[in-house]
């Protein structure tokens, strides 16, 4: 049997999206199968290694992508308890594996969980990525204590708004850089101190900062190093922090990872309306080369794009 997907063809020089016709997985052992109904859109993963490399290191091609999604259980593999087929759940895949960005995908058990019962689809594929990155770098890395003072930059982007929630309700004092046009969502999502990055220099305006959350990267990191306090922390996820030549970056830099019990604990939180999410815009399938080269209408101009696969 196939599916229909939306692979990545490795060219050198450039890389593209198109449509076509892949094989359905079956689900191995302790493996689980996903009938996709929301994938979301990370446009940068384009460019990631898992993209175009293999685990071994090889060339790889033709790589399905999207490694968030929300959909219903399709197929349980040998071992696999705690799930029934037809239940709705949402969650990640492994980077190497191939993405939601399809019919069909494989996962992990430990990588999913009961999708939130207040969210639609579009709505749930919004939220693994970005808000497992902003739990574990508030709370797993940074180990962000109440009244901390916590730095938020970008605080509208994909993990910015989750990250501004979460440290607002550990009862941080929480400092955020965005753009003019989303001053006030960020303020009311949280922050105590939202600053225009356009038209202000927050190393003027902020110190003595407990945790900084870098989701930006370059200049906008290592003009914060000074404001930390002395036992302060930093915790960054721009890309660049992995070439960068400073040991300071490169060891406060965390990649996300699958976590079944922080995404059951932040689905609570969806349900209980003590978090929000946003769809920036919701495309079907055959727009899913648009989303990635961002030529899409965007709906809001923050949250994430989500690929609409079913019903």
């Amino acid at each position: 049997m196939t599916h229909e997907s939306d692979a990545t063809l490795s060219i050198p020089g450039r890389i593209s999206l198109h449509r076509g016709r892949a094989p359905q997985p079956t689900p191995g052992k302790g493996e689980v199968s996903i009938h996709v109904h929301a994938a979301g859109v990370n446009v940068t993963e384009v460019d990631w290694y898992p993209t175009t490399h293999t685990k071994a290191g090889t060339p790889r091609e033709n790589a399905i992508p999207g490694h968030e999604f929300s959909g219903v259980i399709a197929a349980l593999g040998e071992d696999v308890t705690g799930f029934t087929i037809g239940q709705p759940v949402y969650g990640m895949n492994d980077w190497f594996a191939e993405g939601a960005t399809a019919e069909f995908c494989l996962t992990q058990p430990a990588s999913i969980a009961p999708k939130p019962v207040t969210l639609t689809h579009a709505e749930a594929a919004t939220i693994p990525i970005g808000a497992l990155t902003a739990w574990q770098g508030l709370f797993d890395h940074a180990r962000l204590q109440p009244g901390e003072r916590v730095l938020v930059h970008g605080g509208a982007g994909a993990v910015g708004l989750f990250a501004v929630q979460l440290a607002h309700r550990h009862g941080a004092h929480v400092i955020a850089t965005a753009s003019t046009p989303t001053l006030d969502l960020v303020k009311q999502l949280g922050a105590d101190v939202v600053i225009d990055y356009k038209t202000a220099r927050f190393q003027d305006l902020v110190h003595d900062i407990d945790v900084v959350f870098d989701t930006v990267g370059g200049e906008t990191r290592d003009l914060s190093w000074p404001l930390l306090k002395h036992q302060g922390r930093m915790v960054t996820i721009a890309g660049d922090a992995e070439t960068s030549t400073d040991p300071r970056t490169k060891d406060h830099f965390f990649i996300v990872e699958p976590s079944q019990t922080q995404l059951i604990e932040i689905a609570k939180l969806l349900d209980a309306g003590s978090l929000k999410t946003f769809v920036n815009a919701a495309v079907p399938f055959d727009q899913a080369a648009s989303a990635y080269a961002k030529t899409i209408p965007q709906k809001l101009g923050y949250g994430k794009v989500v690929i609409t696969l079913a019903d």
